[in-house]
């Protein structure tokens, strides 16, 4: 059974950091090409990065660069977004999609808030 769990989302301050995680299971995860997304509300869902699993190779939308970092754990089947110096903007749902087949996850609520 393909499952696509995100976690580690809650409530932060400004400034603050967080670390999501989004686990695999049923797929080649080393075959895989995974994304982050987050949508805010009101707005549409955004693109942050990808990670392609065989090589560890990343790419970054400009709105993240420099404060968001993925990576990934072949042996545990899971992608990190590693999130620092959040600001109250970056408040949203966050997904995971894996590639190819276009798989979600049900995401995850980052909160930023003083």
């Amino acid at each position: 059974q393909v499952q696509v769990v995100e976690s580690g989302g809650g409530s932060v301050q400004p400034g603050g950091s967080l670390r999501l995680a989004c686990v695999v299971s049923g797929l080649p995860f080393s075959r895989l090409v995974m994304s982050w997304y987050r949508q805010a509300p009101g707005k549409e869902r955004e693109p942050l990065g990808t990670i392609v699993n065989k090589d560890g190779s990343t790419t970054y939308n400009e709105s993240v660069k420099g404060r968001f970092t993925i990576s990934r754990d072949n042996t545990k089947m899971t992608m990190f977004l590693q999130m620092n110096n959040l600001t109250p903007e970056d408040t949203a749902v966050y997904y995971c999609k894996v590639s190819p087949g276009s798989l979600w996850g049900q995401g995850t609520q980052v909160t930023v808030s003083s």
